[in-house]
C-alpha cells in the first residue's frame, strides 16, 4: 500500500505512474484467446468440449443436458431459494427493471421548415449473450444487470453462456436466470463461449451484443470481437475512490475500501483525505477488516499491490484528482457531497453522502454496476439498455423540399469529386 502527500515534491511523478497503470491482460493473454477464437471459428462444438474440459474439467457429451441448463432447473432454483433471498433477489430486479425503464428512448418523427420529414426509430438488437463467471465470482446480481436491461429493451432472444467448473451449478445464478427471463443458459465459460456466442456453431445460434463481466481472457476476447459482435465495454479490474474527510467513521471507510479490494488480488482502493491522522486510523481499520474477511486473501493482496491513500492539503484539491483516475466507483464521505459531485466530471458511478456505501449500488440501489474500468469512465459509460437497442434514421421529401435543399448536395457532391451523387439528386430537381 502507497500513501502519498501531495505537499510532496514528487508527488506528481509518483501519482502520474497510478493514473497510467492499466493492471490489465498482457501479450501473452492476446495470443492465448487469438488461438482459442480461432479454434472455436473452426471447429465450433468440437472446440467447446476440448476446451471446456480441460479449463473447468466438465464433459459435454451427446447429451444436451451436459451442455444446456434447462428453463425448468432455473424455475427449480428459484422456487427452493430461501425466503430471504427470494425477497432480496426481487427487490433488487424490480429496482434495477424500474430504474432501466426510464432509460428507453423515444422515436422522433417531425418535419423541418424547408419541408423535409426526419427523424428515427429505436430497435432492439435480435439476440444478446450475457457471460457470467463460475467458480468464486458467480454472482446472480450481475446477471440481474446485464439480462433485465437487455429484457427492458425488448431483446427476443436472451442467452446466457457461464462456466460449471467440475460439473458444479451455482443455484443462486440459475435462479437469477429465471427471475431475469433468460431463454438459454449454456455451460461454457471462458473465452471459447465468447466466441461461440459472437460466431455461432452447431448448437449455439450466434448473438448481435455480448456483455458481462469476465477474467482477463474473457475480456480480451470480447475486445478481439468487437466488430463481429457489439460490447458493453472492455472491463479491467474492479476499482473505488473513496474521498472522505475526518468525520467519517474509519471502520465504515475500511470497509468500503475492501468491498473492491475483495474482487480480485489486481483490484484497487484508493482513499483520498485532507487528515493524515485519519488516513492513518483508516489504515489500522483495513488491517482489522482484512483478517475478519472470508476473502482475506485476495483483499490483502489487492490493498498490498495496488492500495492507495492521498493526504491532500485541502480537499478542494481532491476532484481534479479523482477526474485523473476517472474511477469505476467514487464515494463522496464528505459534509457538502453535491459541490464535490458538481467538479466530478469522469466516474463510473457516484455515491453522495456518508450513507452511501458503494456495495448498494452493487445490489439494489437500480443503477447498473457493470462500470468503465482502467480510466475508461473518461470516454464511457455503465452498461444501459441503449446497449442493447440501435437507432435507425429516416428521411424524407417531397418535390417542393428537394428543390429547396438539394441543390447544396449537388454542389458539394462535385467538389468531393463524385458526380454521381450530384446526378442522382440534379435529375429529381429537373
Amino acid at each position: 500500500m502507497q500513501r502519498l502527500y501531495t505537499r510532496d515534491e514528487d508527488f506528481e511523478r509518483k501519482f502520474a505512474r497510478i493514473v497510467n497503470d492499466r493492471r490489465e491482460s498482457d501479450g501473452d493473454v492476446s495470443r492465448d484467446v487469438t488461438a482459442i477464437l480461432q479454434q472455436v471459428r473452426q471447429t465450433g462444438d468440437e472446440a467447446l468440449a476440448e476446451l471446456t474440459m480441460r479449463f473447468d474439467k466438465h464433459a459435454l457429451t451427446a447429451d444436451l443436458t451436459s451442455w444446456r441448463i434447462s428453463a425448468e432447473q432455473c424455475q427449480i432454483a428459484y422456487d427452493f431459494l430461501d425466503k430471504d433471498v427470494k425477497e432480496a433477489l426481487n427487490l433488487a430486479a424490480d429496482r434495477i427493471r424500474a430504474y432501466h425503464e426510464a432509460q428507453l428512448p423515444e422515436d422522433r418523427d417531425y418535419t423541418d421548415e424547408a419541408g423535409v420529414r426526419l427523424g428515427a426509430k429505436w430497435y432492439p438488437v435480435d439476440a444478446a449473450g450475457l457471460y457470467v463467471p463460475g467458480g468464486r465470482a458467480a454472482y446472480p446480481s450481475s446477471l440481474l444487470m446485464n439480462a433485465i436491461p437487455a429484457k427492458v429493451a425488448g431483446v427476443e432472444r436472451l442467452v446466457v453462456a457461464t462456466p460449471t467448473p467440475k460439473g458444479e451449478l451455482n443455484e443462486l445464478v440459475l435462479a437469477a436466470a429465471h427471475l431475469a427471463g433468460v431463454d438459454e443458459v449454456w455451460r461454457i465459460g471462458g473465452a471459447q463461449a465468447v466466441g461461440a456466442l459472437a460466431y455461432g456453431t452447431k448448437r449455439i445460434r450466434p448473438v448481435d451484443v455480448i456483455t458481462g463481466p469476465g477474467n482477463a481472457w474473457v475480456a480480451e476476447a470480447k475486445r478481439q470481437l468487437y466488430g463481429v459482435v457489439g460490447i458493453d465495454m472492455v472491463a479491467g479490474p474492479s476499482e473505488i475512490l473513496v474521498i472522505s474527510d475526518s468525520k467519517s467513521d474509519p471502520d465504515w471507510i475500511a470497509a468500503d475500501l475492501m468491498s473492491q479490494a475483495e474482487h480480485d488480488p489486481t483490484s484497487q482502493s484508493i482513499l483520498i483525505t485532507d487528515d493524515e491522522q485519519f488516513a492513518l486510523a483508516v489504515e489500522d481499520a483495513v488491517d482489522i477488516t482484512i483478517a475478519q474477511l472470508a476473502t482475506e486473501r485476495v483483499a490483502s493482496a489487492s490493498w498490498e499491490d495496488h492500495g492507495l491513500v492521498v493526504v491532500v492539503e485541502d480537499m478542494s484539491e481532491a476532484p481534479a484528482l479523482a477526474n485523473r483516475l476517472a474511477a469505476e466507483h467514487v464515494e463522496l464521505a464528505v459534509d457538502d457531497p453535491e459541490a464535490m459531485f458538481a467538479e466530478l466530471k469522469h466516474a463510473g458511478s457516484v455515491f453522495l453522502g456518508r450513507h452511501t456505501p458503494e456495495a448498494v449500488g452493487d445490489y439494489v440501489a437500480g443503477p447498473n454496476h457493470v462500470l468503465p474500468t482502467g480510466r475508461r469512465a473518461r470516454f464511457s459509460s455503465g452498461l444501459s439498455v441503449l446497449d442493447f437497442m440501435k437507432r435507425t434514421s429516416f428521411i424524407a421529401l417531397d418535390e417542393a423540399a428537394l428543390a429547396k435543399v438539394g441543390p447544396a448536395a449537388v454542389s458539394l457532391a462535385g467538389v468531393e469529386g463524385l458526380p454521381a451523387h450530384a446526378k442522382s439528386v440534379e435529375l429529381r430537381l429537373k
